[in-house]
């Protein structure tokens, strides 16, 4: 049982960096407690509901493909990673007002496409799918408040560093169910 809580939680808080790096960039600004709760309801709703399609995804590659569609599912987990660390070396600063609208739509798309390979491998990791669901959705929260909260003061330094971390994490988490899969630990 500590097993799974552990990679439960491994991909969950893996997925709430990525959320904390972009309310960081959202909290500069100053928000209003009413802006800061639709911010963080759309940014979990979003985390949520790309895992459930990737995971649809992933059941149904697992079927076609067998015991290989666990090591794609890695290997996504690995290229979400990867793509986190190159977006946030990038720096691009866009104007866009992130806290509404269009923009809010944007950005919860944004930080919910490593949901979706995550989803895809969600189904791999031997882990129950609802508390992994509800932990990502109390993780994605609690990263979205602390992200706006702090943004101000935190400033663009943490959310830099937020992100590459978060794409670290999940290239770590990727190998290391590999590997535990591979040697028939996992």
């Amino acid at each position: 049982m500590p097993w799974i809580a552990l990679r439960v939680a491994l991909v969950a808080c893996s997925l709430a960096l990525d959320v904390f790096a972009v309310s960081i960039g959202v909290g500069m600004r100053g928000l209003s407690t009413g802006t800061r709760l639709r911010i963080g309801a759309a940014f979990a709703a979003a985390e949520v509901i790309m895992n459930l399609i990737g995971a649809g995804i992933g059941a149904i590659s697992g079927r076609m493909l067998g015991d290989v569609a666990g090591y794609l599912g890695f290997g996504a987990l690995i290229a979400v990673g990867a793509y986190m660390i190159v977006e946030e070396l990038r720096d691009v600063e866009s104007g866009i007002d992130l806290s509404r609208g269009w923009g809010l739509a944007l950005a919860s798309l944004s930080i919910s496409f490593d949901s979706l390979g995550v989803g895809f491998s969600i189904v791999y990791l031997g882990v129950p799918f609802p508390v992994t669901l509800g932990a990502i959705a109390i993780a994605s929260v609690l990263a979205t408040t602390l992200g706006l909260t702090f943004g101000r003061a935190l400033g663009a330094r943490a959310e830099r560093w937020a992100g590459l971390l978060g794409g670290v994490a999940l290239i770590g988490t990727g190998a290391l169910f590999a590997f535990l899969k591979y040697t028939g630990r996992g």
